[in-house]
C-alpha cells in the first residue's frame, strides 16, 4: 500500500487543467487499485484517470489506461479486467501516472489523498474484443441515436440496459459515446448485430467543449489545453478515417475552442426545449458563412440503473434518420458525412425528406425545383431556410404530403417542421414526463408556451455558386 497527499490550488489549474501524479508499478504486477479522497463540493470537483509509462504529451496514442471523470473516486486495472472506463491488459513496470482533471478548484484549494495497492497474483491476459461488421441488407430509411452513455463513464446504467432501451425504442443503429474512453466496446463489439448495429464512438470531453468522434478504433487523446488544439484533434480523427462532430454547442457547455474542420454538428440534443434553438441558430450561421456541415441529433441519454418506459426524455429523443443502401456501420458513417438524412423528435417522429430536382440531402446542385416529403405532421407547418434565413412557411394539410418550393435559394436550402396543431399535446407530454420536478434547463413556463417547437430538421441541399 502506498499513499500520497497533495494540495491543489487555482494556480495549479491555471497552469494546466490536468495534474499528473507519478507512481511506480513493480515488475510482475497483475492488478493495480487506486482510491482518491477529497472533500467534494459544488465548487470542488476533481476528475480521475490513469496512464501507464507509454503516455506522452498531447496528442498521444498509447498508454491511456482509463478515465472516469468525476463519476468515481476509485478504480482498478488488471491484466484480465478493469473498472468500467479503464483499460485492462498488460501491466508494464515503470512510472505510471494518475491524471487528475482540475474541473473545479476552490479559492482556498483542496487536499487530495491517493492510495495505491498492487497485486501480483497470477491472472490471465485478456485481449480487447475485435470489431464486428454486421450487415442488414436492403436500402431504406434507418433510425438511430448518435449520442448516449453507460456506466463506462458517468451514467448509472449498464451496457445491457442501454441495449434493452435501444431495442425498446425500435432503433436500427446506436452510437455509444462514453466520455474520454472506448471501454464500452467490451460489450458493444460483442453484441453488434444486423438487428442493431453499434457505431464506434467516443465523446471528447473537456471543460471548454465536447465533441463526438465516430468510426475510429483507437482511443483519442482529449487532453487539449489550448484553443488551437482542436485543429490537432480534427487532424488526428481525419487521419484515422473517422468523423468529428461538435456536441450541444449551447449553454451550459458550448464549443469554446477554435472551430476546426468538422464533418457534423449536433443541432439537437435531448428534448427540443433543452435550448436547442441556440445550437440550431449557430448551425444556420455556419452554413450561411459557407461551411458544409451535416446536421445530426442525439439524446445524450445517460442510461439510469433501470429500464425506463418510452417517453420524451429517454433514449432516441431526438432520432437521427439516415438513407442507407444497407444497414452497416460503414453505411451509417458515409450517410452521416454526406448529410443524407434528417433529425426528428423520436423514432416515431415526423418524416422529412428534402430533394432538389431529385437530388437528395447533402447534394450540391445548380438549381431546380425543391420538394419536401412530409409524413405524420398534419396540421403543423413547414418552414424553408437558405443563407438569408427563413424564406417561406407552408401549412401541412395531409398525413402524407409533398410540398414544393419555387425559389432561388442562397447557398443552400433546408427545411424544418414546426409544431402548430401538435404544439399543445407535445407540451403537455413534456410536462407529464417532468412530473412534479422543476422545469429543466432553466426553462420558464412562458418559454415553454411561446418557444417555436421543432419536430423535424432536414439536412441541406447545397447550391453551386
Amino acid at each position: 500500500m502506498l499513499t500520497y497527499n497533495l494540495h491543489l490550488t487555482p494556480a495549479d489549474k491555471a497552469r494546466s487543467p490536468y495534474f499528473y501524479v507519478p507512481f511506480d508499478v513493480p515488475a510482475g504486477t497483475t492488478r493495480l487499485d487506486v482510491t482518491m479522497r477529497y472533500e467534494g463540493a459544488s465548487d470542488c470537483i476533481i476528475d480521475l484517470g490513469c496512464a501507464d509509462p507509454r503516455l506522452g504529451d498531447f496528442p498521444s496514442e498509447q498508454g491511456f489506461r482509463g478515465w472516469s471523470g468525476g463519476a468515481r473516486d476509485r478504480f482498478f486495472v488488471a491484466t484480465d479486467d478493469a473498472t468500467p472506463g479503464y483499460v485492462h491488459g498488460a501491466m508494464p513496470a515503470g512510472t505510471w501516472r494518475v491524471i487528475l482533471g482540475l474541473y473545479r478548484v476552490p479559492e482556498h484549494g483542496v487536499d487530495v489523498e491517493l492510495a495505491f495497492a498492487f497485486d501480483d497474483a497470477p491472472r490471465l491476459h485478456v485481449p480487447p474484443p475485435q470489431r464486428p461488421r454486421p450487415v442488414r441488407k436492403g436500402a431504406g430509411w434507418y433510425r438511430g441515436d448518435l449520442h448516449c452513455h453507460t456506466f463506462h463513464s458517468d451514467a448509472k446504467g449498464s451496457p445491457e440496459l442501454l441495449h434493452a432501451a435501444a431495442k425498446q425504442a425500435g432503433l436500427d443503429f446506436l452510437a455509444v459515446a462514453d466520455h474520454n474512453t472506448t471501454t464500452q466496446r467490451r460489450y458493444f463489439h460483442a453484441h453488434s448485430s444486423p438487428e442493431l448495429v453499434f457505431v464506434r464512438a467516443m465523446e471528447v470531453t473537456t471543460a471548454e467543449g465536447h465533441a463526438n468522434v465516430f468510426g475510429v478504433d483507437d482511443w483519442i487523446d482529449f487532453r487539449m489545453t489550448r484553443r488551437e488544439d482542436a485543429h490537432k484533434l480534427s487532424q488526428i480523427v481525419r487521419e484515422k478515417g473517422g468523423l468529428l462532430s461538435i456536441n450541444h454547442d449551447k449553454p451550459t457547455i458550448p464549443w469554446d475552442y477554435e472551430l476546426p474542420r468538422i464533418d457534423c454538428m449536433e443541432v439537437w440534443q435531448q428534448a427540443w426545449f433543452a435550448r436547442n434553438r441556440i445550437s440550431l441558430r449557430r448551425y444556420q450561421e455556419r452554413l450561411a458563412s459557407g461551411w458544409k456541415l451535416s446536421a445530426i441529433g442525439g439524446s445524450d441519454y445517460h442510461q439510469p440503473a433501470r429500464l425506463l418506459p418510452e417517453g420524451p426524455l429517454v433514449l432516441a429523443r431526438p432520432t437521427t434518420v439516415l438513407w442507407l443502401p444497407e444497414l452497416s456501420e460503414d453505411a451509417v458513417l458515409a450517410a452521416m458525412k454526406k448529410g443524407l438524412g434528417y433529425v426528428t423528435e423520436s423514432p416515431r417522429g415526423p418524416h422529412l425528406a428534402l430533394t432538389v430536382d431529385g437530388a437528395p440531402m447533402g447534394s450540391t446542385v445548380i438549381g431546380g425545383r425543391a420538394e419536401a416529403h412530409v409524413i405524420g405532421a398534419a396540421g403543423d407547418l413547414l418552414a424553408w431556410y437558405d443563407a438569408s434565413g427563413e424564406i417561406a412557411r407552408m401549412p401541412i394539410d395531409g398525413v402524407d404530403q409533398k410540398l414544393s418550393l419555387e425559389a432561388a435559394p442562397q447557398k443552400f436550402l433546408r427545411c424544418e417542421i414546426l409544431a402548430h396543431a401538435s404544439h399543445v399535446a407535445l407540451v403537455e407530454e413534456f410536462r407529464a414526463a417532468v412530473g412534479d420536478a422543476r422545469l429543466p434547463w432553466g426553462l420558464t413556463e412562458a418559454e415553454l408556451e411561446a418557444e417555436p417547437l421543432r419536430r423535424a430538421i432536414s439536412n441541406p441541399v447545397y447550391f453551386a455558386p
